[in-house]
C-alpha cells in the first residue's frame, strides 16, 4: 500500500476536495467539517469522474457530473440511481500537519 502527501491541512479547508493522482489512480480527499475522507475519482455507473462535480458537505455525498448518480464519501456507497454499486474508498490520517491517503 502506498501512502501519498495530499498536502497541509490549511490547504483542505472544511467543504473541500483535492484530487490526487497515484498512478493509473485518481482519489478525491474530502473535508467534511473537519474530517477527511477519500474516495477513487470514478462513478460506478459509468467509470466517468465523480470527483470532479459538485458534493454536499453537510450531507457527505459526491454528485457524479455526468448522470448526477449521489455517492456517499464515507462508505463509498451509491445513494441514488444511476449507480448501484460502490466506489473504493481509501484511508485518510493527518501527520505532522499534512492529509495523507493511503492507497492500493
Amino acid at each position: 500500500m502506498a501512502e501519498l502527501d495530499v498536502g497541509p491541512v490549511e490547504e483542505l479547508p472544511p467543504g473541500s476536495v483535492k484530487i490526487v493522482v497515484a498512478g493509473s489512480i485518481a482519489v478525491g480527499v474530502y473535508n467534511l467539517d473537519g474530517e477527511f475522507y477519500a474516495i477513487e475519482d470514478r462513478c460506478s455507473h459509468d467509470d466517468g469522474p465523480l470527483c470532479e462535480g459538485d458534493f454536499d458537505p453537510e450531507e457527505g455525498y459526491a454528485i457524479c457530473p455526468r448522470h448526477g448518480a449521489h455517492i456517499d464519501i464515507r462508505s463509498g456507497r451509491p445513494l441514488t440511481l444511476p449507480a448501484v454499486f460502490p466506489v473504493e474508498t481509501f484511508p485518510v490520517h493527518v501527520e505532522d500537519g499534512i492529509v495523507k491517503v493511503q492507497v492500493t
